[in-house]
This record gives structure tokens, C-alpha cells and sequence, in this order.
């Protein structure tokens, strides 16, 4: 099994990449580049080396847009096609210089070509250097990580690192969108937002503490070869909207929402992850406090949010995923959370029934209480 190289150096020369143009390839740093399609079994030696990477790319994007062909239009995802406009993997555009190659991939996003060079064409990049990780990682052959749960029987087969969740419970009301499943958030797939719950200082958990925030956390995070943290992606993203908006090391009103990318959870299918501030710190901070109105305001504020980054990023984005917000160190008991938080999401389905929402627990007893507060008038 071949090492993987890290996010980070994939970055970099998709950078440079992305400026030359691949008929430009041989003349750019590869070094990762050449690692990953070997690890994904595309290449051998110098002499396919140019032929791997272009190779490795192209199922790059492919990831990106879902395992289909890229097409130029709204059936593939725009961040696809931007990726594909970016580095000419379109047919017939290999050799397009990069002004023009940048310009196409703005048109996608309907920003100009600055717009696009400040802002998304990053998440581009980055999205498109975890999707190489991820096709080399699950190339046939690679070792499959595997854990145990803790008092397991050591004679027992191992079982995946990455865990289905299952469904539980039967949709909310019919026609209504709403399921509950029970399991991790942080094991969710193919939904395209997902909520985490954060103090209003907009200060993520610990890594190790067994919290939603904590846990997508550790989950988005990119990692080496060797599993260590090379990029704690969601930290540094609300780091940087703290900075912009002059609020490091002050409170936000709680109910505030803010995004930030999904990191290697766009490998689960995961498009952006949402913040939303509830817990107001109490004392000399081991202590916090949520009242049960912000949570409806959370809510309110995150589909809001949703529906503007839809349009502005142009992201096809139709699905949801709530935690209980609140139940956990801010102390609201279950019932009470899951009764504000099924009234507000009913209340937005009302608006716009073309959302679909997962309430998600790791408690059957919760998503007993969820199941049963969503027949109740």
C-alpha cells in the first residue's frame, strides 16, 4: 500500500497546476501529484507519469460531481464544473489558456473572474485536493482501517472505521420530509447541510470531547498519510469569519448561524456545515446556557441561510440534518428540544416543502421522544 500525501501539498501544486494548465504538467512541482496516482495504481513511472495525473483528475471531478460525467450545464454540480473549467478537463479544452479557463469557471458560479479568484475558487481547490485523496485512498487493494467497540470480543471480525447509519424511524408525518435516524452526525452521507451546535463565542469543542461540535470537528479535518491533523478545516474557517466581521473573542447573538465549508466530509456527500451559536457560557465557562426560544431562531436562521447559499454559490442544496440541539451540555431536557425543534422545522417546510430534514441522535430513547413529539397536534 502506497502513502498518501497530505491535503496541504495537494493544494499547492494543484495551484500551480491550475496556472500552467495540464500541457504545462511537466514543468510544475508534482511531487504529490505523482504520489496520489500511484497510490490510485495510475501510473508506474516518468514514462505514464503525465498520463496517471491527468487520469487521476479527471476521476477527481467525477467525484466531485457524484460518480457521473461533467457536464457543462445544471445537471452536473457546479462545483464539478468549475473544477473541470479550472484545470481543462472538459473535452476539447486541455490546452485553453488559464485567464480563459478562470473566467468559464466564474460564469458557473455567475461571479466575476476576481470574485471567483478570492473567494470560491479556493473551496475549488480544496474540494477537488480532498476528492484526489479520496480516489486514491479507495483504490482496490488499499488497506481498509478498521475498529473495534470498546469490550468487543478480540476474536470478532473488526468492522469498518466508517459506520452506515441506520434508519430507525419512519418518516415524522407522510409527505411531511422530516426522518429520524439514530447514529453519529458525524457519520451522516449525503445529506448537503449539517448543523452543529456552538457556544456564542463561535469556539468549537475540543477534537476529543464527545460532542457534535467536537465531532465534526475531528471529522472534517484534513488529514497525512500518517492520520494526523494537517488542516482543522472548520476551526479555521469560523476563525476566519470571526476576524472579518470583528468578533474574535466576543460573543455573537445567540441564534446566529454561520457556514463554513465541509472539509473531508464532502467525501460523505456533505456540501457545507452550519454553526449556530446557542450556548451562552456561564460563569467561569464549564457551565452553559440555552433557552429554549433559540432554538427556533437557529433553525430559522439556518434554512435562511441555506436558501441564500443555494442562490449565491449556486449549489443545488435541498436537505438538512439537525442534531438535538441544545440536549447535551446546554442542559435542555430532550422533550423540550425536540418539540421547539420539530414545531420550527415544520414551520419551514410550511414555507418551502422542498426541503428534506434528518433529525439525528445516537439515543434510540431520543428518537423514540422525536418520533412520538412529531404526532403530537
Amino acid at each position: 500500500m502506497h502513502p498518501l500525501p497530505s491535503h496541504e501539498s495537494l493544494v499547492a501544486e494543484l495551484r500551480e497546476l491550475r496556472r500552467r494548465g495540464l500541457p504545462g504538467l511537466r514543468h510544475c512541482t508534482r511531487d504529490a501529484l505523482r504520489q496520489a496516482a500511484v497510490a490510485a495504481g495510475l501510473c508506474a513511472g516518468p514514462e505514464d507519469e503525465q498520463t496517471g495525473i491527468e487520469e487521476l483528475l479527471g476521476a477527481a471531478v467525477r467525484r466531485l460531481a457524484g460518480g457521473r460525467p461533467v457536464r457543462d450545464d445544471d445537471s452536473s454540480d457546479p462545483l464539478a464544473r468549475a473544477a473541470a473549467h479550472s484545470f481543462g478537463i472538459f473535452p476539447a479544452r486541455r490546452g485553453v489558456p488559464g485567464t480563459d479557463r478562470r473566467k468559464a469557471a466564474a460564469a458557473v458560479y455567475g461571479v466575476t473572474t476576481e470574485r471567483f479568484r478570492k473567494s470560491q475558487e479556493h473551496d475549488v481547490i480544496a474540494e477537488l485536493a480532498a476528492a484526489v485523496l479520496t480516489v486514491a485512498r479507495r483504490t482496490p487493494g488499499r488497506a481498509a482501517e478498521v475498529v473495534r467497540e470498546p469490550g468487543a470480543d478480540p476474536a470478532a471480525p473488526a468492522v469498518p472505521a466508517v459506520r452506515t447509519v441506520p434508519a430507525v424511524a419512519r418518516p415524522a408525518r407522510p409527505g411531511a420530509g422530516i426522518t429520524v435516524r439514530v447514529g453519529p452526525i458525524e457519520d451522516v452521507r449525503d445529506v448537503d447541510i449539517l448543523v452543529s451546535s456552538e457556544n456564542t463565542y463561535l469556539e468549537m469543542s475540543k477534537t476529543f470531547r464527545p460532542t457534535v461540535s467536537g465531532a465534526l470537528r475531528r471529522a472534517a479535518a484534513l488529514r497525512d498519510a500518517q492520520g494526523e491533523i494537517v488542516d482543522d478545516v472548520l476551526s479555521r474557517e469560523l476563525g476566519v469569519w470571526l476576524r472579518t466581521h470583528g468578533r474574535t473573542g466576543m460573543p455573537v447573538r445567540p441564534g446566529t448561524v454561520v457556514a463554513t465549508s465541509s472539509g473531508a466530509l464532502a467525501a460523505q456527500g456533505v456540501r457545507r456545515i452550519h454553526h449556530a451559536a446557542i450556548a451562552t457560557p456561564v460563569g467561569d465557562g464549564d457551565r452553559y446556557h440555552v433557552s429554549p426560544a433559540v432554538l427556533g431562531e437557529a433553525v430559522r436562521r439556518s434554512f435562511e441561510l441555506a436558501r441564500h447559499e443555494s442562490e449565491f454559490l449556486s449549489l443545488p442544496m435541498s436537505s438538512i440534518c439537525f442534531p438535538l440541539l441544545g440536549s447535551g451540555r446546554g442542559g435542555l431536557p430532550v422533550e423540550t428540544v425536540a418539540r421547539r425543534l420539530l414545531d420550527a422545522v415544520r414551520e419551514e417546510l410550511r414555507r418551502d416543502p422542498s426541503w428534506s430534514v434528518l433529525l439525528v441522535t445516537p439515543e434510540e430513547s431520543h428518537a423514540r421522544l422525536l418520533t412520538a413529539a412529531s404526532s403530537g397536534p
